[in-house]
């Protein structure tokens, strides 16, 4: 019996113990709050709710779990106060509608000992939310034929919050067609439905945009609003109907077929299928009427399907219909009458009875070349027609006989300003409007030979350079005829002329064909300087016509000859030893380098240099006039030898030149001899009427002795360019010495002939000491200075004779 009570007393403690813990956990603490409570707000004191030890409170660890990964609550372990950690939406945490009540379930946990407390916390709604629609806009499609009363479900307003927070009612702006009716659902909720008060009609509006507002009934109220856009679909309540019940249509004959009579146009106030209109004629329509114009069904265009004819109708009546689409088609109609108006219809004729193509160009005027005749079948002033060409033709009408005309020549023709002529005769009837006809005939004209070739110049001047190559072309001269086939074909011809017994065809050669003028032989400018020459040109018509052109042929200079030293004279080689006064004064002229070149100007200007001096100090040479002077007085210290190398170059391209050397030898001669010489007056005591005589008279027989030695070694030598081999006479000063054809020399080797060439000297005049071919005697020319070296001196020569021994006495 002990035992039992044992255990009964142990079942009994733990029943207890359980009791008591259990009391503990399950005991629930309730408070009620509104949701949307500012953060930090005081619910309320916990500590005091529970009866519990606010100084044991922190040791105790006390603490809130967390619902749903959110804290909400917290305690103020100070206080002992429950405040709001964050704020609490009732719509987020109770979510379900059909829940009358929101209550968030916390546990508090104290440790030492361990006790557990339930909170509950009732969420009271407040009106936070507004209601809203799922669309913002609904769309709705109604008949215009629906009825009155007809009623439209529209979709319903939602509002988060409960009771009396949530939509209330609905409002629907004005509107004279609709309404609403508010329906309340099993669950309380409220909805409308959209009454058709008034009957729709499209044409008169076809759409209605209505505002729907849901009010909650909550203190203060929210609403929201949706719009509702009702469109007003059509039914076919509407006929065709034209703009004019009837047509008067004025319509000219001969209108073009395709042409635009009218252009019907018929309105349906429906819309779609019902509003689209078919164009047809009713069975009032005639057939001829329907043959003659066609109708678009789709727009209403009557065009002219047939030529229409005033004569033939008049008149024509028709009947349209015009019917809709529509699945009860409607239709409306009109009638059209179409009056033709005659017209000038008839066109003139015109045709060509006769025509004469081609004709030559030298047609005589007047004469006729075709016949033609007019005709209208039009009756009065549109019969009646006037005819004519254009005003710029050298062609004429002529009137022959009634309608019938003559094309006549009127002026001169030329096929070479027009080969052919368009004639477009015009014939215009007197109608309203006029109406006219044409005709085109071309007249092809035959060439006649009637024109003259013509050169493009009247004179021809053609530069050749010298030393061209035989069968060079000098230059293509061709004529012009505008003529056609033989009376163009021209052939060229060089019109004979001799020029020192030498004919113009051996100098010259031109192709017949083409002009091109050749040269069939080399020209040297020294020997022939210019031709002047006729080219003519002749056709081959007949009779042929022939122009001729003058042709000036210039013979172009080139550098090719040498210049020629013609003083000092050089007996043998190209040396010459002259001797002079040791005592010569400063400036005197020692020597003179006359050179001569036959090429032209330019080419033959010489200037003169010194390739070698004995002594620069002691000579100087004029470049222009080859003088040569003392620029000082010969001292002790000069050698008795001198030696100068004179070079005479020409202004050519390249230049050529010649060279002369020149030895002086100084001598030792008595001042007063000397003085006494060179104050001679030589030209008055020497030079006498006689001598003049026996001057010309020796120079006339030097000049034919000097152009028989000229001629003889010409026929010799036979060389291309003679001219280079023998300078001309007429233009070079030559001296002869022992037949030898020589240079004429300034000074001698005495004192006397030196005398005489300064006496000359000083005149102005050039002094030419030549021998005579025995020996005995000098001939003494004196040519004045300003006498061209390229022209023949025509002065008179002075003569002097002397003995050989008198000259070397005077030595």
């Amino acid at each position: 019996m002990e035992q039992k009570d044992l255990l009964w007393i142990r079942y009994v403690a733990a029943f207890i113990f359980f009791a008591a813990f259990f009391q503990t956990i399950f005991a629930v603490t309730h408070y009620t709050i509104p949701e949307e409570m500012d953060e930090g707000s005081v619910v309320a004191n916990l500590v005091s709710d529970l009866g519990l030890d606010l100084k044991s409170l922190s040791k105790r660890k006390m603490r809130l779990d967390v619902v749903a990964n959110k804290k909400y609550l917290e305690i103020n372990k100070d206080t002992g106060e429950l405040y709001i950690l964050e704020k609490l939406d009732r719509e987020n945490l109770c979510t379900s509608k059909s829940a009358t009540t929101c209550v968030l379930k916390v546990d508090a946990t104290l440790e030492n000992p361990i006790r557990m407390f339930n909170i509950e916390l009732e969420i009271i709604d407040i009106n936070d939310n507004a209601p809203s629609f799922r669309r913002d806009t609904m769309h709705l499609d109604i008949s215009e034929a629906t009825a009155v009363g007809e009623r439209f479900s529209l979709t319903n307003a939602v509002d988060p919050d409960t009771g009396s927070n949530s939509v209330k009612t609905y409002y629907l702006s004005e509107s004279d067609h609709f309404s609403i009716e508010i329906q309340t659902g099993r669950d309380g909720s409220k909805f409308a439905d959209l009454i058709l008060k008034k009957a729709l009609d499209r044409e008169q509006q076809d759409s209605h945009n209505l505002i729907l507002t849901a009010v909650d009934g909550g203190v203060p109220a929210r609403s929201g609003t949706a719009s509702i856009i009702v469109r007003v679909l059509d039914t076919n309540d509407n006929a065709p109907q034209f703009d004019k019940d009837s047509y008067t249509i004025n319509l000219t004959e001969n209108s073009p077929i395709g042409s635009l009579v009218v252009k019907l146009n018929a309105s349906d106030k429906d819309e779609g299928s019902n509003s689209d209109i078919i164009y047809s004629y009713s069975l009032y329509t005639s057939e001829k009427t329907q043959q003659t114009f066609s109708l678009n069904p789709d727009n209403g265009e009557i065009r002219v399907k047939e030529m229409i004819n005033y004569e033939d109708f008049r008149i024509y009546d028709m009947e349209i219909i015009a019917t809709d689409k529509g699945v009860n088609s409607l239709s409306g109609k009109c009638k059209i009458k179409i009056l033709v108006t005659d017209i000038n219809d008839n066109h003139p004729e015109i045709s060509i009875k006769s025509l004469s193509s081609p004709v030559k160009e030298d047609i005589p005027v007047n004469t006729v070349i075709a016949v033609v005749s007019v005709s209208d079948k039009d009756s009065d002033e549109n019969g009646q027609v006037d005819i004519h060409i254009s005003d710029h033709l050298p062609f004429a009408l002529k009137k022959s006989s009634d309608n019938y005309y003559e094309l006549i020549v009127s002026e001169p023709l030329d096929r070479e300003k027009s080969a052919e002529y368009d004639i477009t005769i015009t014939v215009t009837d007197r109608g309203n409007p006029p109406l006219s006809d044409n005709e085109t005939i071309t007249l092809e004209l035959l060439d006649v030979n009637d024109n003259v070739p013509q050169f493009p110049q009247s004179f021809y001047t053609i530069p050749v350079m010298e030393n061209n190559a035989p069968g060079a072309l000098l230059s293509s001269l061709t004529a012009i005829d505008p003529d056609l086939h033989e009376n163009q074909y021209l052939v060229y011809f060089i019109i004979e002329k001799e020029i020192v017994n030498t004919s113009m065809s051996m100098l010259f050669s031109i192709n017949p064909e083409n002009g091109n003028l050749y040269a069939l032989k080399t020209f040297d400018y020294e020997i022939e300087k210019e031709f002047l020459f006729h080219i003519e040109a002749r056709d081959s018509g007949v009779p042929p016509l022939s122009s001729n052109v003058t042709v000036h042929i210039i013979i172009m200079d080139q550098n090719d000859n040498t210049p020629v030293i013609v003083s000092p004279w050089r007996a043998h080689g190209s040396v010459v030893e002259e001797k002079i006064p040791r005592s010569t004064d400063k400036g005197t002229l020692i020597a003179k380098v006359i050179a001569i070149d036959t090429d032209s100007v330019h080419n033959s200007r010489i200037t003169y240099q010194f390739l070698q001096n004995t002594d620069a100090t002691l000579f100087s040479l004029d470049q222009y006039n080859g003088e040569i002077r003392t620029m000082r007085m010969f001292s002790y210290r000069d050698s008795r030898h001198q030696r100068l190398v004179v070079i005479a170059k020409d202004n050519g391209e390249p230049a050529l030149s010649a060279t002369v050397t020149i030895k002086l030898s100084t001598v030792e001669i008595a001042l007063k001899t000397y003085a006494d010489m060179t104050e001679v007056p030589l030209e008055y005591d020497i030079f006498s009427d006689l001598n003049l005589y026996l001057v010309i008279g020796l120079g006339s027989v030097s000049f034919l002795l000097l152009i028989t030695i000229l001629v003889t070694i010409v026929l010799k030598c036979q060389k291309p360019k003679p001219s280079k081999a023998a300078p001309s006479c007429r233009n070079s000063v030559i001296s002869e010495r022992n037949s030898t054809i020589a240079d004429s020399t300034l000074v001698s080797n005495d004192a006397y002939w030196y005398s005489l060439f300064l006496a000359e000297t000083r005149k102005g005049k050039l002094v030419v000491r030549q021998p005579v071919p025995k020996g005995a005697r000098y001939i003494v020319s004196s040519i004045p200075r300003s006498t061209g070296m390229t022209e023949t001196s025509d002065s008179a020569a002075s003569t002097l004779q002397a003995s050989t021994t008198t000259s070397s006495s005077s030595t």
